[in-house]
């Protein structure tokens, strides 16, 4: 008999990427590696509707590019950054239980 892999159910996702930002909050994780997971939760992107996806994108796109410079020369802080994809991590929750 064999068994063939499953996908992680959106909010066993969800809370793999809840997880990375409270370790990326606390300096625990990179901010590439942390876009790296939060990129890898297709199951949870899929299940949600498409905007969060190109939200979730841009806030990645913005984090790994405020890594590059140093919170003064950066245009936007890392800081607000981790507490918009907080709002977005919550948000999701939102509509991951409403299913």
């Amino acid at each position: 008999m064999t068994t063939t892999p499953t996908t992680p159910l959106p909010a066993t996702q969800l809370t793999a990427l809840a997880t990375a930002l409270e370790d990326l909050r606390a300096a625990r994780m990179a901010p590439h590696a942390f876009s790296e997971v939060a990129r890898a939760q297709t199951a949870l992107l899929e299940a949600l509707p498409s905007r969060y996806a190109q939200v979730l994108a841009d806030l990645l796109d913005r984090l790994e590019s405020s890594a590059l410079f140093s919170e003064e020369s950066c245009s936007f802080s890392q800081g607000s950054l981790i507490d918009s994809l907080q709002a977005w991590v919550d948000k999701a929750r939102i509509q991951v239980n409403a299913q």
